[in-house]
């Protein structure tokens, strides 16, 4: 059973002092983040990924706050020993910096969210200090910046040496503004080594090496339910697609074979064996 203290801040920066690695899944509803949770993860994040896993966009764009707002309050009705990390989507912390604040408070007030994660460095130094005025605690984000789609024509990949400096810079800077934890998505792992060694807050890797003070990885990917090749840094501990399309096609064969009441018989008999009442529906 993991355990059942409440994951905060604190406990997060213990973790990198004592040299102890994080855990961070995403979750976009209820059920997923039951499963996240009593895995033990120290950090769940409803990423503006859903947009692309759940909702059926090609890009994290389309999201938007009220889409957010609805995924999140799935996730915190679980009421979650994990530390509970929202995603700004695009548009909500562009516009001004009273803006941004409100959408932060609406993700605490609202969903109850323990924190928001914002892409960008540097250029977003002035929204990130307010929102910390506001206590709002905030985790960074930077390299592949899947919200700079359009700008950088694609989800690139940083790899030269003038893209490394400004990482580095971004990474210190946002240290030195009061970010509790940086995501280093999809950079050299030398890269990540460095800024794993030289700051005093967490590094959460995806795609970044092994060096990092964490790692995050999209449930969906994990557990296979995306169809297709996943992403090289993405392990598919389990085929859940796969699984999921044989049930349903069990499903299927079972009312077209007139032998769905054998199914129902079946399950039942094993609740039964387990000692557990078959269903409580009236």
């Amino acid at each position: 059973m993991p355990p059942s203290k409440k994951v905060t801040v604190r406990d997060i920066l213990a973790k990198k002092q004592n040299r102890i690695p994080i855990t961070m899944l995403t979750a976009y509803d209820y059920p997923s983040a039951r499963i996240v949770d009593s895995a033990g993860v120290d950090i769940i994040l409803v990423g503006d990924s859903l947009g692309m896993v759940v909702l059926g966009y090609t890009t994290t764009l389309p999201v938007t706050m009220d889409d957010m707002i609805h995924h999140v309050k799935a996730v915190t009705r679980i009421k979650p020993r994990a530390f509970v990390v929202a995603d700004m989507p695009y548009g909500s912390f562009h516009i001004s910096p009273e803006e941004t604040v409100r959408n932060g408070i609406r993700f605490i007030q609202e969903c109850g969210a323990d924190a928001v994660k914002i892409e960008g460095g540097r250029e977003r130094l002035h929204i990130i200090e307010r929102l910390l005025e506001a206590e709002i605690p905030v985790m960074g984000h930077l390299g592949l910046t899947p919200q700079s789609y359009l700008k950088i024509g694609g989800f690139v990949r940083p790899k030269s040496d003038e893209e490394c400096e400004k990482i580095l810079a971004d990474a210190r800077a946002l240290e030195q503004a009061g970010v509790f934890s940086l995501v280093l998505e999809c950079i050299p792992s030398d890269w990540a080594k460095i800024l794993q060694e030289e700051l005093s807050i967490p590094t959460i890797g995806i795609g970044a090496g092994p060096h990092c003070d964490g790692q995050v990885l999209v449930f969906h990917d994990l557990v296979g339910l995306t169809p297709g090749t996943p992403p090289p840094f993405a392990p598919r501990l389990v085929n859940g697609y796969d699984l999921f399309l044989k049930a349903c096609q069990d499903f299927v064969q079972a009312v077209s074979s007139n032998t769905f009441d054998q199914l129902i018989a079946s399950e039942q008999q094993n609740q039964e064996k387990k000692g557990e009442p078959y269903g409580n529906y009236p």
